[in-house]
């Protein structure tokens, strides 16, 4: 199990989800194209501090995300280790943390990844880079292509403090295999070409008609 921790990560997701459900309106839908086992990577736009904690609070499975290592300090950084956050750093961001990500895959776990590489500066869908495309190609885990509405607004990176109330919700598209967007190993761009088929994936997603306001 890539989740050192079951029992913190259940109880850390069921407070996160009382916290956005009760101080927003806070919805999911294509939650029946989350498998229920496998290796799995969530593959979301990224606008906010918000991102992780609204794509995994209403999921059964337990996802292995992703902070940067000057959080993993004190209690608080004990607890990251404990619910599986893999620690993201310049120096190691090529190497340690993308073994941590082939590993929790190859164990069947699950993993949050932004083929964008950053949050937006303005809450809209950027250009993606390599990395993304390289872990779909190379693990062979199903790809959700997952998109988050509404974090921006409440938590941008412009902002210092969230905002209280609004909207947000997470889409989640059907799975994609490998083949869906490899455009094979003769490639010039293979693994950007692969990022950029995923991000096109990510686009598509819109919230439900019934769940417009």
């Amino acid at each position: 199990m890539s989740v050192p921790n079951p029992r913190l990560y259940d109880i850390a997701r069921s407070i996160l989800d009382w916290y956005f459900s009760t101080f927003y309106d806070y919805t999911v839908s294509g939650l029946e194209n989350v498998p229920k086992q496998g290796p799995v990577v969530f593959a979301a736009n990224h606008v906010s501090f918000y991102d992780p904690p609204v794509i995994g609070s209403k999921i059964s499975r337990r996802i292995n995300y992703f902070a940067r290592d000057t959080l993993f300090r004190g209690l608080f950084g004990q607890a990251l280790v404990q619910i599986g956050t893999i620690p993201v750093s310049p120096q190691n961001a090529e190497v340690k943390s993308l073994k941590a990500i082939f590993k929790a895959l190859k164990d069947g776990g699950a993993v949050a990844i932004y083929p964008e590489g950053t949050r937006s500066p303005d809450g809209l869908l950027a250009d993606p880079k390599p990395g993304a495309g390289m872990i779909a190609c190379k693990s062979g885990a199903q790809i959700i292509p997952t998109r988050v509405f509404g974090t921006y607004e409440a938590f941008g990176r412009q902002r210092k403090l969230p905002k209280i109330g609004g909207r947000i919700h997470v889409s989640y598209g059907r799975p994609l295999a490998t083949a869906d967007i490899d455009p094979g190993k003769e490639h010039p761009e293979r693994y950007l070409e692969a990022s950029r088929r995923i991000m096109c994936h990510i686009a598509s997603l819109h919230i439900p008609e019934s769940e417009e306001v």
